[in-house]
């Protein structure tokens, strides 16, 4: 079950969302790390379930959740996990720092963090190379479209994270952006600091920082943080970092390299020989462009009304079972002759719909975050129903902020890597006491992931 070396898991990580959790996810699995993500804390009873298990996950819904909610989210899971004493947690968020002092605030992870871990200081790794997410003299950078040959774009003038609808990029320097959410000292190892500690390997000394931000370019240069960071772990103090899947790359080369594990021999070819569901929840630029492209290339399209769901959620706090039962039986005719199913709430943030949505949640006194709690759920609800009314075995969910309540609508209670896609988004095979999701293969991909192609490509056999 645990790390055999010392009796231990390797990592337990939350993240924020669940899109991020299956990016961290493929990661450590990749690295060879043996990793199931969770949707709550699991007990040391439901681990022994899994053999050899080396590091577990925790997916998340805290990047839609204002302060207040997240220390009432946050607080009882960080002591959980610490009751399975890890070598390591880590809060992983998006490689693009989606958060804001209001909503899905970062700064407040690591306040609730540190009460629970108390280390001397909080790593913080936001650059992944391998997702195009670049950190330099505190700076992050992010290509349009990971997995894509996107151009590159400082944060704050990147054409979709300056945009986002909830958590909109105006700082690229991420001590500044952080420092709006947390009064902890922020330092940083920059990245001529870094190419010197891992030519010389002297003991680095950060002083009286409480947060300690990497740069990073290349792949290369996550091996040395890994190693900082891997050191800090000794006997039974829990080492709590914060960041994008930069950590699980950089723990998982240290891992490596120290023989700790070793890489995956190879994944197997899967078949896909029935139609697929795409469900969106995305307005990413990026997203948009693949609806687009799917549905150029035959697959069938359902616009969901998401302003007569605004309306009926604002008045009873629910969502209308009786016009979901028609979408319902939308997709399940479209399955059954034979066509993939692409089910959208946008097409983009100048979409009417998340226009007139918004007014409504806005007018009611419910925040931003509100579309994606609504919105997660529906979509989720559809394809429960869709599974159980159907011989579905491949969903793709898009969309990082609704992705988490639609996996817990369907009653996804865990999840295994069976196959890498695209970086950042992997092939699962999900758990469930329900017998028609469980055993369901699901893609969920987060707005900036993917090439314009990607949902036609999540519907061919995957060839690894």
């Amino acid at each position: 079950m645990e790390n055999k070396e010392n009796n231990r898991l390797l990592m337990a990580f939350y993240g924020d969302d669940f899109t991020g959790s299956t990016d961290a996810l493929e990661f450590l699995c990749k690295a060879g790390v043996k990793t199931v993500l969770f949707i709550d804390v699991p007990t040391k009873e439901q681990l022994l379930n899994y053999a050899d298990l080396q590091a577990i996950g925790v997916a998340g819904v805290s990047r839609a959740l204002s302060p207040v909610k997240m220390e009432a989210e946050l607080l009882p899971t960080f002591e959980a996990l610490k009751e399975l004493k890890p070598q390591h947690v880590h809060y992983k968020v998006c490689s693009t720092f989606d958060s804001s002092p209001t909503i899905g605030s970062i700064g407040k992870a690591i306040d609730v963090g540190q009460s629970v871990f108390k280390g001397t200081y909080v790593p913080l790794l936001v650059a992944a190379p391998a997702l195009g997410r670049y950190c330099l003299f505190g700076n992050l950078f992010a290509r349009m479209g990971i997995g894509s040959d996107g151009d590159i774009y400082r944060l704050d003038r990147h054409p979709s994270m300056s945009k986002h609808p909830v958590t909109p990029a105006d700082e690229s320097d991420l001590r500044l952006h952080l420092g709006k959410q947390t009064n902890k000292k922020i330092g940083l190892f920059n990245i001529t600091a870094l190419h010197h500690y891992a030519e010389k390997h002297l003991d680095v000394d950060f002083g009286d920082h409480e947060i300690v931000l990497f740069d990073a370019l290349k792949a290369e240069d996550l091996i040395p943080i890994g190693e900082i960071i891997a050191q800090s772990s000794k006997q039974d103090h829990i080492v709590f970092s914060v960041g994008s899947s930069g950590i699980e790359m950089a723990l998982g080369s240290y891992w490596k390299e120290k023989g700790i594990v070793k890489d995956k021999l190879g994944w197997g070819n899967i078949k896909c020989s029935k139609p697929i569901l795409v469900i969106s929840g995305s307005c990413s630029p990026v997203t948009s462009s693949q609806i687009k492209y799917a549905l150029d290339n035959g697959f069938a399209e359902i616009a969901i009304d998401t302003v007569a769901f605004a309306n009926r959620y604002s008045s009873d706090s629910d969502i209308d079972e009786n016009l979901i039962s028609i979408y319902v039986e939308q997709v399940v005719k479209f399955i059954s002759d034979g066509k993939n199913v692409l089910i959208h709430t946008s097409l983009g943030n100048d979409d009417l719909r998340v226009v007139e949505s918004d007014k409504i949640f806005s007018n009611n006194e419910l925040n931003k975050s509100t579309a994606s709690i609504v919105y997660g759920r529906v979509l989720g609800e559809i394809a429960k129903k869709v599974a159980e009314k159907t011989n579905l075995e491949r969903l793709v969910i898009a969309g990082g902020d609704t992705s988490s309540y639609a996996a817990r609508a369907m009653g996804i209670e865990a999840m295994e890597m069976i196959s890498p896609l695209t970086a950042g988004a992997p092939l699962c095979k999900v758990h469930s006491t329900n017998s028609d999701i469980n055993n369901l293969h699901i893609v969920f991909k987060g707005g900036q992931v993917g090439k314009q192609d990607f949902f036609v490509q999540a519907s061919k056999d995957i060839i690894n």
